[in-house]
């Protein structure tokens, strides 16, 4: 079944690599006023941007690239070892005027939508819970969103992603990290983010780097503290979603 929707295609696209299997799907915010002003930008072929998918705050649901094709959404990006993330994923773009534009949290039937086609998407493809992911997971260096007012965890609820749980049952004697921190603490945590599938070195300096993905960390699974800083709840966190996926502390 394909959920209700509008056809708005665009010629920003081209054909995914041979063998190229889906198994990541990406979703953004568009970072402008209107649905009809980021649709007209996915069309323009000077901006080279596009989306499978985009998802008006009314819930509106328009085709701009077909699956099988690559659409140009994530830009330079890695997850779990791929870069290139465009080659293997889905991307839905989300009506918001983002960070920079008076950001402001998702509407329920724009939810709604985007829950319906998402489930539509899982079931066509292999995509593990650990890679649907947001643009700033994959490019944490140059990417906010969806962002910290993104229901990540009404996703979970619906089959759609991961999210923590049981934190008050796991350990939780971990030392706050942060910019200039240094050592076997931060190598572990360096690892651990590695280990999810976050793009860094794991080289036991907490720089710029280890910042820029805790933050991307932070606004996709701990959404009410968005600093950088890896504190004992961060550090938790963390440690669950890699419980989740197999791989003990």
């Amino acid at each position: 079944m394909i959920l209700s929707h509008e056809h708005f295609p665009t010629q920003n696209q081209d054909e995914r690599p041979i063998n190229a299997h889906i198994s990541i799907l990406v979703l953004h915010y568009t970072g402008m006023a209107t649905a009809k002003a980021a649709l007209h930008r996915m069309q323009d072929p000077t901006a080279k941007v596009s989306a499978h998918w985009c998802i008006d705050e009314d819930g509106r649901i328009y085709s701009l690239v077909p699956e099988k094709l690559r659409a140009w959404h994530a830009g330079l990006s890695y997850w779990r070892q791929k870069y290139l993330v465009n080659d293997i994923s889905i991307g839905i773009e989300l009506v918001n005027p983002g960070h920079e534009n008076g950001y402001r949290p998702f509407p329920a039937r724009q939810m709604k939508s985007l829950t319906g086609l998402a489930i539509e998407i899982l079931s066509r493809y292999e995509i593990p819970a650990q890679n649907v992911v947001g643009h700033s997971d994959i490019s944490p260096h140059r990417k906010k969103d969806p962002g910290e007012l993104f229901d990540w965890r009404r996703l979970s609820e619906s089959g759609i992603g991961l999210w923590p749980t049981h934190l008050n049952k796991l350990n939780d004697h971990f030392p706050a990290l942060s910019k200039g921190s240094q050592g076997l603490s931060v190598k572990t945590l360096q690892e651990g983010l590695f280990n999810y599938g976050y793009g860094l070195n794991v080289d036991g300096i907490y720089g710029e780097e280890s910042e820029s993905v805790i933050t991307a960390f932070q606004r996709h699974f701990r959404q009410g503290k968005v600093d950088g800083i890896a504190d004992n709840a961060t550090l938790a966190i963390l440690q669950n979603l890699l419980y989740q996926i197999g791989i003990p502390k």
